[in-house]
């Protein structure tokens, strides 16, 4: 771990704190005046672009040039794209039902509440997972197979997200299909493929900063906490816990993995549709 620089490490985890908190306190600004919280979720992937773009220009002359561009372009195009698709996916709709439950409950004042247990929590969370993109560009040398296979990685979770999410888009734009399961194209092979996509992509940025021990070890908890929250935390589970009660989703369920992808079990019900 002796070739990793630690000293300038650690000036760059406040720098990337204060890029994560930043994004944050603007978003909740913005939220505050226009009386709506769900944008929040754009803020996420804002986030881990600007602490990439920030920790880019902290490490300048530290790691290899090479790498330090790699895993600052994948981590922008992969929170970009994410901020737009969760953008346009909300525009013309009021409160998130999510935090409208939630924030109803909140003892005193509801934006305070929302601050403490929606923003500054999420911006926790994106400092801590973004650990992989801020130790890569602290690693010294040129890039490995290892660095090359994470991008790889981070390539298959990107289009499985896109692509699971553009097929979910157009069959929801579709009021032949209001109601039903979309149990089509990628979502017949896993229950979840922008989970699963997501969960490809932050093991593949854990890969990039694999080059160094240090690097790695630093940041290993990151891709490890992501997947708990995919799988058990606010993702997967908390989504299929809503969909339960949904008219055949029970058969989806028994046919369909619930998160790597793998072909849909043969049945003898007729496909539903989401």
């Amino acid at each position: 771990m002796s070739d990793f620089p630690w000293g300038a490490f650690a000036l760059n985890l406040a720098w990337a704190a204060a890029a994560a908190l930043a994004v944050m306190l603007v978003t909740f600004a913005v939220a505050v005046r226009i009386g709506m919280h769900r944008i929040v979720d754009i803020a996420w992937g804002v986030g881990f672009t600007a602490v990439a773009l920030v920790t880019y220009a902290v490490s300048a002359g530290e790691g290899d040039p090479v790498r330090r561009l790699l895993v600052t372009a994948l981590t922008a195009i992969w929170g970009l794209r994410l901020a737009v698709h969760i953008a346009r996916r909300g525009r013309g709709h009021g409160e998130d039902p999510r935090y409208e439950a939630m924030l109803s409950k909140a003892p005193g004042n509801r934006n305070v509440y929302a601050l403490r247990i929606v923003y500054l929590l999420q911006g926790g969370l994106v400092w801590l997972v973004s650990l992989p993109v801020q130790a890569a560009q602290y690693v010294p040398g040129p890039p490995s197979a290892l660095t090359w296979a994470g991008a790889a990685l981070w390539a298959v979770g990107l289009g499985f997200e896109a692509i699971g999410d553009a097929q979910l888009a157009r069959f929801k734009a579709d009021p032949a299909n209001r109601g039903k399961i979309m149990d089509r194209g990628l979502w017949s092979w896993t229950r979840h493929p922008n989970y699963f996509g997501d969960f490809c992509v932050w093991w593949g940025l854990f890969l990039v900063a694999c080059d160094s021990l240090g690097a790695a070890a630093v940041s290993v908890v990151s891709p490890v906490v992501m997947s708990l929250l995919l799988t058990r935390g606010s993702g997967a589970r908390l989504l299929e816990k809503h969909m339960a009660d949904r008219p055949g989703f029970a058969e989806y369920q028994a046919r369909t993995s619930g998160f790597f992808p793998r072909p849909p079990k043969r049945t003898h019900s007729a496909a539903g549709a989401r």
